[in-house]
């Protein structure tokens, strides 16, 4: 008995869309802190995607796609674990929608400063102590690379939000990670240079 042919939905989820399997399983692990239940969550997602491939434009961003499937189960499976959600709101408080992030003092770029030299269970260990709106945006954004845009989309939130909660979430990790940089000998230059220049 022949097997039957593949249709074109098979054939773009296979092509645009299973490839994209590691990064999510990397991505809902770090939402969820456990293996099995991120292991359920890509299935989700994936069972999720097959089901409405009608809704999948061919050639577009997948891995955007996918994110938003996977990042709405997580949501929903937390809401039915907690039934109140803790929402975060920093930007409300902190007012930087418009902002030029790399202008701002003490911005810190995670994949030029962190990813690139220190990558390491103290890294790992202060994204995932970071408050769920924050810790996503920055897997999206440093380690996934998702522009402001994709993650507005993925997350939807608007741009500023994004902007606003990158910025918070970068400089808590700064903050984290500041006594564990010292330790492998990195220097806080800017911090000096600004001392000496006071000095003067």
């Amino acid at each position: 008995m022949s097997r039957p042919a593949k249709t074109q939905n098979d054939e773009v989820f296979e092509s645009e869309l299973l490839p994209h399997i590691d990064a999510l399983k990397t991505f809902a692990f770090h939402l969820s802190y456990d293996e099995d239940d991120a292991n359920d969550l890509v299935q989700e997602t994936y069972m999720k995607a097959h089901r409405f491939i009608d809704k999948y434009e061919q050639g577009t961003n997948a891995k955007a796609w996918l994110f938003k499937i996977l990042k709405n189960a997580y949501i929903n499976e937390y809401r039915k674990k907690s039934k109140r959600p803790t929402r975060v709101d920093f930007e409300d408080i902190v007012s930087y929608h418009d902002s030029d992030d790399s202008r701002v003092p003490g911005y810190l770029d995670l994949r030029e400063e962190i990813f690139a030299s220190m990558m390491g269970d103290e890294v790992t260990i202060a994204i995932n102590s970071l408050p769920i709106d924050f810790r996503t945006v920055v897997l999206l954004c440093d380690v996934e690379g998702f522009t402001y845009e994709e993650i507005s989309k993925i997350i939807d939130v608007p741009i500023g939000t994004v902007r606003s909660r990158l910025f918070r979430a970068r400089n808590m990790l700064k903050e984290k990670l500041k006594r564990y940089a010292e330790n492998l000998g990195y220097e806080d230059k800017r911090g000096r240079a600004k001392k000496s220049s006071e000095e003067e």
